[in-house]
């Protein structure tokens, strides 16, 4: 277990799988302007949730137990490749969650994008495209961890994750 180091600053990061949650549709989403603290999130809006569905270049993608392990296996190296502390991940059927720690000069956005590009290369090794809608949606949430306590709730969220989906949750 790593311990909080006021020296690093930490994400929690998150990002999901292309069309599996669009803006409109019944689970909460943000979007630019609903992006700040305190904001609510979007309504439920069937006209807007089915003109993103038409806009979509192929259907929608759901990470299967062989996708999750593999995603959950490489990003620890994927976070020493970019110099990032990796502290905890987990594999959801539809996004990722992780939590690491960078250089302050470092942000997560920056992690992010690096992480999505290198997962695909590593997801198309395995699973080619051909056919195959993008495996991640655009975008997803960079949240600074300024504290110990929060440090050690992201930690425990993530667990959450991983035992809920051992236990078949």
């Amino acid at each position: 277990m790593v311990v909080y180091d006021p020296q690093l600053t930490y994400w929690h990061i998150t990002f999901g799988t292309y069309g599996t949650r669009l803006h409109g549709g019944p689970r909460l989403t943000v979007d630019r302007r609903h992006n700040r603290r305190g904001t609510p999130f979007i309504e439920d809006d069937a006209e807007r949730s089915m003109s993103e569905r038409n806009r979509m270049k192929g259907a929608p993608i759901f990470l299967v137990a062989a996708h999750r392990t593999l995603i959950e296996t490489r990003l620890p190296s994927l976070c020493m490749r970019g110099g990032w502390l990796f502290v905890a991940a987990a594999a959801e059927s539809d996004h990722v969650h992780l939590l690491c720690g960078a250089d302050r000069a470092v942000h997560g956005k920056q992690i992010r994008a690096l992480l999505k590009r290198w997962l695909t290369q590593a997801l198309n090794d395995q699973w080619p495209a051909s056919l195959r809608s993008p495996w991640w949606a655009d975008g997803g949430s960079t949240k600074p961890i300024d504290n110990a306590r929060y440090f050690r709730n992201v930690c425990v969220y993530i667990e959450k994750q991983q035992c809920g989906r051992r236990l078949g949750e």
